[in-house]
């Protein structure tokens, strides 16, 4: 073998040393090295469940974050229709209270219209019974007493009154 440019005793050397290093390394590192791959796999490992464990618990809250969202808005929609409901009954109410207060308005105005037509009406009889009075004074050419001119007085009105009603 020295012809092929090895030498036997240093090639045994070179292999007994090789292999003491590799018990060594065996003993020594690979077992550490081992434990620490192990270590970071399950380090690794607990990480990624930790991540999966927040995604999760996330998404729940992201759910339970919708469903409050939804609720809300649900209560805010029922608030809402609740006080279109009390918007349109107060306006009802005021309608009404309007007509009411209208109507009273009407009433009132009716009544000093018909208390107006009332005096109006006295007037006028008055007027009338003194043209009626003085009429007669003219064609009789003399003075009546004062129950002759009563009597005359209300059967000109009796006729007179009569006589617009028919008209």
């Amino acid at each position: 073998m020295d012809q092929l440019g090895f030498h036997l005793p240093t090639l045994i050397t070179y292999l007994v040393n090789f292999t003491i290093l590799l018990v060594l390394l065996y003993l020594v590192a690979y077992k550490p090295i081992l434990r620490a791959l192990d270590q970071r796999s399950t380090r690794i490992k607990e990480s990624l469940e930790q991540a999966e464990r927040v995604q999760k618990e996330a998404s729940e809250r992201q759910a339970a974050f919708e469903q409050q969202l939804a609720e809300a808005r649900r209560a805010n929609q029922a608030q809402f229709e609740e006080a279109q409901k009390r918007i349109a009954q107060y306006e009802q109410e005021q309608k009404e209270r309007a007509n009411k207060l209208v109507q009273e308005e009407l009433a009132k105005a009716r009544a000093e219209i018909q208390r107006e037509r009332d005096l109006a009406v006295e007037e006028v009889r008055a007027h009338f019974s003194d043209l009626a009075i003085a009429a007669a004074e003219r064609v009789v050419r003399r003075s009546l007493d004062a129950q002759a001119h009563r009597d005359i007085i209300n059967q000109v009105l009796q006729e007179g009154g009569a006589a617009g009603r028919r008209s």
